[in-house]
Order: C-alpha cells, then structure tokens, then sequence
C-alpha cells in the first residue's frame, strides 16, 4: 500500500446555498464509499499562492491524500472526485516517507 497526492486544479465553486449543499454532499458520498482509503480529505486552496526559486505557481484548487495499492487503483479511484463535475482536473502523484 502507498499513499497518493491528488491535487484537484480548476473548477468552480458552487455559488448558491442549495448547490453548496448537493457538492457537500457528493464529497460525503464519495468519501464514505473510499472507507479506509481516505488518509487526508484536504481542502480547497484560497486562489492565493506564491512560488518560491524559478518556478510559476501552479493552479491548484485543493487537494487530498488515499491510499492504495497501485496507482492504476488510485486513479480509478479519483474517477469518482466530485470536483470532476464542477470542470476540474484530478493529478494523481504517488507519495513515499523518507523519514
């Protein structure tokens, strides 16, 4: 088993209340059905960032952390992020500890 980063990039938020409600609830759906997968449910990101050295600040709007025992099961997996629906992408990085 290894852990595995998904950074969510683009999309939108929901904007009325009712809307908020039914992308709370597909997160809740979508995390119940992970069960134990789910080391870290993240968060969005505020849109701020800053990049430091050479690089430019990627467009990450959230992210979270499942484990899996390949990254083929992680990106199935993924298939079912809810930010998907909202026009977003799902990036899948396999982690591993060094410490």
């Amino acid at each position: 088993m290894a852990d595995y980063l998904l950074i969510y990039e683009g999309g939108s938020m929901p904007e009325t209340e009712a809307e908020q409600a039914a992308v709370m609830k597909a997160w809740t759906d979508w995390f119940t059905e992970l069960g134990g997968a789910v080391k870290d449910g993240g968060n969005p990101t505020s849109g701020q960032s800053r990049s430091i050295g050479d690089g430019t600040a990627p467009s990450v709007s959230g992210y979270s952390v499942i484990t899996a025992e390949s990254i083929d099961e992680a990106e199935t997996l993924a298939k079912g992020c809810p930010v998907l629906q909202g026009g977003a992408a799902v990036h899948v990085f396999e982690t591993f500890e060094v410490m």
